[in-house]
């Protein structure tokens, strides 16, 4: 018979502890699927559709140089997803800094030109935005840091890389 303890009802929850990288990807994630959803929904808007039909994306021609700008603004974010879990910790930190506030004026960009008609549509989809990368950014700011005592480092300096038996 399998008898299991009770739990007592005031226990706190705990979990193993979440790299920062895992943290940083899982919000690209999110954001790349809330900026997918906003531009999909915005499609709904009257008009939309028979403009874009018509050779015609917000006030901008339908070209080639249009839709590479359009996939590059896409793209990048989709990148941050895998980078944010492989490129080395200061190199991933600069990088999801400077991508992220990048992305700030770029989301709120979206806002530009739209009637108050609007206004809760993109306050709402700008204002997830802009919560996801802020806590992108502030996740890369806090980044922990490892650090080593001086008797550390100085012996680190003087090691020699261990020798196989038939090197010896």
């Amino acid at each position: 018979m399998n008898k299991t303890r009770p739990v007592p009802i005031n226990s706190a929850l705990t979990g193993p502890p979440i790299p920062v990288q895992a943290k940083i990807a899982a919000a690209w994630t999110s954001f790349m699927f809330l900026y997918i959803y906003v531009d999909f929904f915005n499609l709904y808007k009257p008009g939309v559709v028979d403009g874009i039909l018509n050779g015609l994306v917000w006030k901008f021609d339908v070209s080639p140089t249009l839709l590479t700008f359009m996939l590059a603004s896409v793209a990048i974010p989709a990148l941050m997803v895998m980078l944010s879990m492989t490129l080395p910790a200061r190199v991933n930190r600069a990088t999801n800094l400077v991508v992220a506030l990048l992305y700030i004026p770029f989301s709120v960009f979206n806002a530009v030109g739209e009637s108050w008609d609007w206004a809760s549509f993109y306050g709402l989809s700008i204002g997830l935005e802009v919560l996801l990368l802020a806590f992108i950014l502030r996740s890369a700011w806090t980044w922990p840091r490892c650090t080593a005592s001086a008797a550390t480092l100085a012996a680190s300096l003087n090691t020699e890389p261990l020798r196989t038996p038939q090197q010896a």
